[in-house]
C-alpha cells in the first residue's frame, strides 16, 4: 500500500509566475508554494506594490537566491522608483555581478553599496530601451531566467546571446515554456534568446504543480527503505527540469507510475540488481546532487557526480559541504570545481555523527535519508527545510 504525501508546490514555477503577475496582473494563479522563498518574494513585491514614498525602499530578502537575481532584474524597469535591494551575510557572499553588467548594458541604472559584484543594491528604476545583450551563460541560469521575465515588458522585448553552454539549462527552458503558456512569442536556438513584447496574454489562469526537487527525498527513502510512496500534484509533462529525478532513480531500482493527471506511485523494483558504480552527469540537475549523493552513501554505491559547477555559490558550497558531512561516515570523498566521487565504504559507520546543514534546506533533506536507515544521526538545525518544504519532517515517513 503506498502512501499518500502532497509534494510543496514547484518554487522555481512559482517565483517566477510572481514576477509575471507583477508584470501582468491579470494572471491568476493557484497552489503557490509556501516556501519561505516564495514567501519572501511574495512579501517584497507587496512592498513595492505599495511604495509610495520618495525615499529608497529598502528590501531584504533573506537566503532567497532566486529573489535576488528576479528582483534585481524587475526592480531595474519600475520607473522613477529608488530601491536598495538586500540579504543575509551568505546572499552577500553571493556574485551578482554578471547579471547586473547586463542590466547596466540595458541601461540600468544600479550601484555597488559595498564590495563590487555583490549585493547590496541600490536601483534607480528606467526605462530600458536597448534590446540585445551577450551574457556568461556558465555560472547562473538564473540570471537569464530574471533577464527573460522582465523582456516581454520591454518596449522593444529583447534578444540574449549566450556567451557559452548554459548550466541548468532546464530551467531556461522552464522559463520559456511558462512564457509561451502565456501566449508570449519566444525563440531559443544556437544560444539566442528572442523574447517579442507583448500587451494582452493568451491564457490567465494557472495551478502550480508539485516541485521534483522536493520529490527526490522520497526518491531516496523508496530506494533505500523500499516503500512505495504516492505524491501529488504532478504532471508527467512538466515544465520542470528535475522530472529528470525519475530516470535517475530508476537505476537505482525505483519506478515510477502515473496514475493520473496529477498522481504517480514510485515504488522499489523487486530483485533489483543495482550497479556497482553511479556516473550521473548533473549540469541539467544541480539541485539533486545532494539527494543522489547520500542516497548511494547510504546504499553503499560508488558514486560520481559531475557537472556541479554551480553548487559553490548556493546557499553554502554544497560541494565542499557534502565533502565534510559523507566523511563523517568514513568514508573519503574526492572533490573538485564540479565532481565529487567516493567508492571506499571499508570504514564505513553511523556512531556519533552530527550533520551540519550550513543554513541549507537541501543539506538536511538529503541527509534525512540516510538518517531513517540510521536513526542514531542527528542533524543540527532541522528547521532549515522552511525554505523550500516547511512539513518535511511531517511527512518524511
Amino acid at each position: 500500500m503506498a502512501v499518500k504525501i502532497e509534494i510543496p508546490s514547484s518554487k522555481s514555477i512559482s517565483n517566477r509566475l510572481l514576477i509575471l503577475q507583477y508584470l501582468f496582473p491579470e494572471l491568476e494563479v493557484k497552489n503557490f508554494s509556501n516556501a519561505k522563498d516564495t514567501k519572501l518574494l511574495q512579501a517584497a513585491i507587496e512592498q513595492i506594490k505599495n511604495y509610495n514614498l520618495t525615499s529608497p525602499l529598502s528590501i531584504n530578502i533573506g537566503h532567497a537566491g532566486t529573489a535576488m537575481r528576479f528582483l534585481t532584474a524587475l526592480l531595474s524597469t519600475i520607473e522613477n522608483k529608488e530601491f536598495i535591494l538586500d540579504g543575509s551575510d551568505r546572499m552577500r557572499q553571493r556574485p551578482i555581478k554578471i547579471l547586473v553588467e547586463a542590466l547596466l548594458h540595458l541601461g540600468a541604472e544600479i550601484r555597488y553599496l559595498n564590495k563590487e559584484g555583490y549585493p547590496p543594491l541600490y536601483i534607480k528604476g528606467k526605462k530600458l530601451d536597448k534590446h540585445r545583450l551577450n551574457i556568461n551563460a556558465n555560472i547562473s541560469s538564473q540570471y537569464i531566467s530574471a533577464l527573460m521575465l522582465i523582456a516581454p515588458k520591454l518596449p522593444n522585448g529583447l534578444e540574449i546571446v549566450l556567451n557559452n553552454e548554459p548550466v541548468s539549462s532546464p530551467y531556461i527552458q522552464m522559463t520559456l515554456d511558462l512564457m509561451a503558456y502565456f501566449g508570449m512569442e519566444t525563440f531559443f536556438n544556437n544560444k539566442i534568446i528572442r523574447i517579442k513584447p507583448i500587451q494582452n496574454l493568451k491564457n490567465t489562469r494557472f495551478f502550480v504543480e508539485g516541485d521534483f526537487s522536493s520529490a527526490s527525498y522520497f526518491f531516496g527513502l523508496s530506494a533505500v527503505s523500499r516503500k512505495n510512496f504516492e505524491l501529488y500534484p504532478f504532471n508527467k509533462n512538466s515544465f520542470q527540469g528535475d522530472i529528470k529525478v525519475i530516470d535517475f532513480f530508476k537505476r537505482l531500482g525505483v519506478r515510477t507510475l502515473f496514475l493520473n493527471e496529477n498522481k504517480m506511485i514510485i515504488e522499489p523494483v523487486s530483485n533489483f540488481v543495482f550497479p556497482k558504480k553511479i556516473n550521473f552527469d548533473l549540469i541539467e540537475n544541480p539541485d539533486l546532487a545532494q539527494t543522489l549523493a547520500v542516497t548511494c552513501l547510504a546504499m553503499k554505491i560508488p558514486c560520481f557526480l559531475t557537472g556541479l559547477q554551480t553548487l559553490k555559490i548556493k546557499e553554502t558550497d554544497r560541494l565542499q559541504a557534502l565533502k565534510n558531512e559523507i566523511e563523517k561516515f568514513g568514508v573519503p570523498v574526492s572533490i573538485d570545481n564540479n565532481t565529487l566521487s567516493f567508492n571506499d565504504f571499508s570504514n564505513f559507520h553511523t556512531q556519533k555523527i552530527s550533520i551540519k546543514t550550513y543554513e541549507d534546506h537541501r543539506m538536511a533533506m538529503s541527509f534525512a535519508i540516510i538518517q531513517k536507515l540510521y536513526p542514531q544521526i542527528k542533524i543540527e538545525n532541522p528547521e532549515v527545510v522552511v525554505k523550500s518544504f516547511p512539513d518535511f519532517w511531517d511527512k518524511f515517513l
